[in-house]
Order: C-alpha cells, then sequence, then structure tokens
C-alpha cells in the first residue's frame, strides 16, 4: 500500500526543484536519503523534509507491517508549479521590470518493494 506527502506552496522555482526531484526518482528511500545528504542543492532540504513525511506516513497507514528504508522505494515524484508572486523592480527611463518570484508544490508517493509480510 502506498503513502503520499505534499508540500505546498515552496517558495522555489518548479526548475530547480525539478532537478533534485529527477535525482532519487525510482530510488529506494535509503539510497534518496543519501543522495540528498550529500546534494548542494538548497531545494535538496525540502525534498528530505518531504521525503521523511511521506515515510511516516507509511507507516501510520499500515501499522501491521514493519517496512524500513531499505524495504520503500520512490514510486512517484513530481513538481507542480505553484502561485507566483510578482513584483516590478524600477529599471532605466521610467519603466519598470517585472520580477516574477515562482513557488511550486512537490508530491512523494512511496510504496514497498515487495511486498512485506
Amino acid at each position: 500500500m502506498q503513502a503520499k506527502a505534499v508540500l505546498r506552496h515552496t517558495p522555489t522555482s518548479p526548475r530547480k526543484m525539478r532537478i533534485v526531484a529527477g535525482l532519487i526518482r525510482g530510488k529506494q528511500v535509503d539510497q534518496a536519503k543519501a543522495i540528498l545528504m550529500n546534494s548542494t542543492k538548497a531545494a535538496s532540504r525540502n525534498v528530505m523534509q518531504t521525503l521523511k513525511s511521506a515515510v511516516a506516513n507509511y507507516s501510520q497507514k499500515n501499522p501491521d507491517t514493519r517496512a524500513g528504508d531499505n524495504d520503500l522505494f520512490i514510486k512517484e515524484i513530481f513538481v507542480d508549479e505553484g502561485p507566483t508572486i510578482k513584483r516590478m523592480l524600477p529599471a532605466p527611463m521610467g519603466r519598470a521590470y517585472r520580477i516574477r518570484k515562482r513557488s511550486n508544490h512537490l508530491t512523494i508517493i512511496v510504496d514497498t518493494v515487495n511486498p512485506v509480510s
């Protein structure tokens, strides 16, 4: 049985978050945690937080099964675009440039590698 965790309105651009999500897609949870711990990307902290939440959600949904980090894998991970905050930056000759502060929504779904009994 799978479990899901969602992190919404993260103030990081979706493009940067998708790079980190691609690093751990399809990996086992213990491997994914090791990759995220050694990643220099700022978005890896948010991905790690959501991954831990997904594992905790799995253990809450399945209290009778004992699945460790090596028994779970990332079945699905995707990043959707969140709301964009628009700001103006003064520009030469009385004009203004638009700054788009992007955000994203991260969704992680974990499942067991093999059925645990």
